[in-house]
Order: C-alpha cells, then structure tokens, then sequence
C-alpha cells in the first residue's frame, strides 16, 4: 500500500501522514507568532503585557488546535480502555470516524475492529464447543454412573472388581466436577444467575460427603478448620466447584496426607503438606480452572509455597456478608 496516495472511505479522501502534517502545521504558525510577538517586544512597538497576552493566545489557540487533531485517537483509547470480556465492535467501527480524520487513525481503527472481531469470534465458538461437549458428556456419564452403582450391589464381585468400580465411581465423580466446571466457564451471560445468600461454612458442610467420595481410594483426609464465618451472595454452585478445583488440585499433588480446609475471615485457604515438594504447579489443569472462575466472579485466587512443603490456595471474597 503506498502511505502518500489519497485513500477514499465513506465519501471522504484522506491521505496517509496528514496528522502529522496538521501537527507541524499548527506548531510551525506558533512559532512564527512567538517570533513575531518577540519582534515587537524587541522594537518596542506594543508593551510587555499585550506582548503576553498575546504569547497565551497564540499558544492556547495552539493547544486546542493540536487537541482537536488528537480527538479520534483519543477516542479508541477510551473505547480500548473499556474493554472488559467482550470488546465494543460498534465503537471500533471506521466508519463512526469522522471525513477530516486522518488516514492513520482510520488504518489503526481498521485493525482494532478486526482484530476485536476475531477475538469475539473466538470466544463464541470457546463458548460453544465448551457448552455442546459439556451438555453431551452429561449423558454417557449418568449412564456410568448408574451402572457403577448397580454394579456395587453385586454381591459376587471380587474384591479386584470392587476396588475398580470404586475407581470408576471415583473418576465419575471428577469428571462431573469438571462438567460443572466448564458449564460455568461457558455461561459467559450466567454470572448473576443463581446467585443466594447463603453461609460459606454450611455449604462447605453439604459438600463434605461429595469431596470425601471424590478422594476415596486415596490415603488422603479432609479436614475442615473453622476460625471464621461469614456468608456470601453468590450462586453455591459456583462456589463449591471452585473449591472441588482446589481440593483436586491439593489430591493431585500428594497421595497421602491431610487436605485442610479454612474458613478465614473473607477467605477460604485450602492447604496440604507435601515432604520434599517444590513449588505450586500454577500450570495445572484444575488450578487453571480455577484461576478462570476467579477471575469471572472476582474473587482473587491466591498461591504460596511455605517451609515443610505446606502449598496453600486462598481465594478471597471482597463482599462478604455477616452470617
């Protein structure tokens, strides 16, 4: 493309490079007004203070005029800094330019709006994919679900058959909790919806039956500490996934051991003591969706690593509730 040929859009012409041209324009007629402010003050043919009352004339009419040059990009800054998850193809569009912007600032709005469109795009068919594959595992997991308890009753199974339809109840259970995860990170438009006042140590109560099943087979206790309680208006769904994220992440990385769960004022910590461990894995599958369902809800997700092996995951909840 050749940056100095006129380029037509919406029944203007713009050139390539007229915003800078316009700068040095305007600056360059400063200049000669403070020259020529300088001379008559130099040759004594108007007094100081008219001199200077000239001097912030010239330079204010300077001002807006470099202002109003500067307007359309200052204009896509404001619609960038905006953006949130979904970014606003509308405002982007060139077309809501106006004829006298310069072709720069048309090339740069060009980008921006394709480069916003490919963006929503991608997060549609993120969503999509995610909604259909979650929507259609749900089926042949309920019908592994059923036959794995109708198998447990089976009084002629030998204990090689129990201990692997234990597992198979076991990866069950983990995978509806991924379900629900993906289901939730799905629901772009579903952050409000379910939403409850409900108290965060009595849901946390409920759920122990389902965590104690989920880490069956495992060397692995679970455990809940209490020093705080406090309530929460938010969907109890959402929150309970959340912490099956952190508690899966905990079993993950040790076979044996306690997993701890605090109730903290505003917070909810859950740790495990791993001998000779290194670092959090912050790459791990369950703590990246965790990670995404704190940020949906903002609710800051937190990771430290402290002497003896002690990995804590502490999610903190800005409005909390008495409970």
């Amino acid at each position: 493309m050749d940056r100095g040929l006129p380029r037509k859009q919406g029944g203007g012409q713009r050139r390539a490079g007229a915003f800078h041209r316009r700068l040095a324009l305007i600056f360059g007629l400063h200049l000669i007004g403070v020259v020529i402010c300088v001379m008559l003050g130099v040759y004594g043919v108007a007094p100081p203070v008219a001199i200077l009352v000239l001097l912030a004339v010239i330079s204010a009419l300077a001002w807006l005029a470099a202002r109003r040059q500067w307007r359309p990009v200052g204009r896509l800054a404001r619609v960038i800094d905006a953006w949130d998850e979904e970014p606003d193809l509308d405002a982007l569009a060139p077309t809501r330019l106006s004829d006298q912007a310069d072709a720069d600032v048309v090339t740069l709005a060009r980008g921006l709006h394709g480069f916003a469109t490919r963006i929503a795009g991608y997060n549609q068919r993120e969503r999509n994919f995610t909604r259909d594959a979650s929507h259609e595992l749900r089926s042949p997991l309920t019908v592994i679900k059923m036959s794995a308890d109708m198998l447990t009753d089976e009084s002629e199974l030998s204990k090689f058959g129990v201990r692997s339809v234990k597992r198979i109840q076991r990866a069950t259970r983990e995978m509806e909790a991924l379900i629900e995860a993906l289901l939730i990170l799905a629901r772009e438009s579903d952050v409000g919806a379910g939403e409850e006042e409900f108290v965060v140590n009595d849901v946390l109560h409920k759920g122990m039956d389902d965590l104690q099943q989920m880490l069956e087979g495992r060397a692995v206790d679970l455990k809940i500490e209490e020093p705080a309680r406090f309530a929460l208006r938010a969907s109890p769904r959402v929150f309970m996934v959340l912490c099956w994220q952190l508690i899966r992440n905990a079993s993950q990385q040790a076979d044996h051991g306690t997993i701890l769960i605090t109730v903290l004022p505003g917070a909810v910590a859950v740790s495990n003591r791993v001998e000779d461990a290194p670092a959090i894995d912050r790459h791990g599958f369950e703590l990246a969706i965790a990670q995404r369902i704190s940020e949906r809800f903002h609710w800051p997700l937190e990771l430290q690593t402290r002497d003896g092996g002690e990995h804590i995951a502490s999610i903190r909840f800005p409005e909390t509730l008495p409970a």
